[in-house]
This record gives structure tokens, C-alpha cells and sequence, in this order.
């Protein structure tokens, strides 16, 4: 089992969810924490809590907006965003819209807790490794500072 792996098993035990786990992972890839943001992207947890688009997916979309979205008055977002957002999309629903029926939780899960606990983890772990090769792509890398020199 990787480093990853269990950082997201650890956090997940803490009581953080898929979307939570995920902003989790960028921020300390950078050796940085910010508890407004990781409780910010709770509301997307459980399908933004009414078992609607999955929180590994709509928190992963965060974290691609962390790193290439507008922050500032003065900076610029990174045109590419668009296109790593639908990469992720089309990824994630060949993924897990063909074999769950959908990309929401409630398809994902089934309304089964026991679901929960086996198909999420993968499905986070999966999302965090997709997350990674998107940045990579675009010349981003998970433990740097969005807005830094490469």
C-alpha cells in the first residue's frame, strides 16, 4: 500500500470525506494547511449532501481550480483550466458512470453504507492519481505552490 494510500485511509478515519481527503492531500503535497478551505469543500461531501455528483470528483475539480483557477484580482487563470476540468469529467464518468450507472453517489453507493466503505476509498485514490497526471500534463505539480515558479 502506498504513502498515499494510507495518508487517505488515516483521514478518512479522522472523520474527512472525498472531497475533504483530496484537498487534504494537495495542500500537504505543498507542505501547506488550510482548515477554511478543507471545511469550504465539505459541502460537497455525499454528493454536496443530497447524494447528487460525487465529492471525489466535484473536490477534485477544487483542486484543479486551486492550481490553474483566478485567485486574485491581478492574476490570471490558466485557459487550459476548461479543458483539464472536461478531462477529468470524461475520465471519471468512463470510469464510474459506466460500471455504477452514474457519477452521482446515490449511483455510486446505492444508498448502501457497506458500498461506502468499499467503493469510495478506490474511487478517491483512483480520482487522486487521475488529479495528478492532469497537473502533470499541464506543467503543474501536486507539492507546488499554486502561483510559484516551477
Amino acid at each position: 500500500m502506498s504513502d498515499a494510500n494510507l495518508r487517505m485511509m488515516e483521514l478518512a478515519l479522522q472523520g474527512f470525506r472525498c472531497s475533504q481527503i483530496l484537498m487534504t492531500m494537495a495542500l500537504e503535497a505543498q507542505q501547506r494547511s488550510n482548515p477554511d478551505l478543507v471545511r469550504a469543500v465539505c459541502g460537497l461531501q455525499g454528493g454536496m449532501g443530497c447524494g447528487k455528483a460525487c465529492g471525489a470528483l466535484t473536490g477534485a475539480c477544487c483542486v484543479l481550480g486551486l492550481f490553474a483557477g483566478k485567485g486574485a484580482p491581478q492574476e490570471n487563470g490558466d485557459e487550459r483550466l476548461a479543458g483539464m476540468l472536461q478531462s477529468l469529467v470524461e475520465w471519471f464518468e468512463g470510469e464510474y458512470g459506466s460500471r455504477y450507472g452514474g457519477i452521482d453517489c446515490t449511483n455510486i453507493t446505492e444508498d448502501d453504507p457497506r458500498n461506502q466503505l468499499t467503493r469510495c476509498p478506490q474511487i478517491v485514490f483512483a480520482t487522486f492519481e487521475r488529479l495528478n497526471e492532469i497537473l502533470e500534463a499541464n506543467d503543474y505539480r501536486l507539492d507546488q505552490v499554486p502561483g510559484s515558479a516551477v
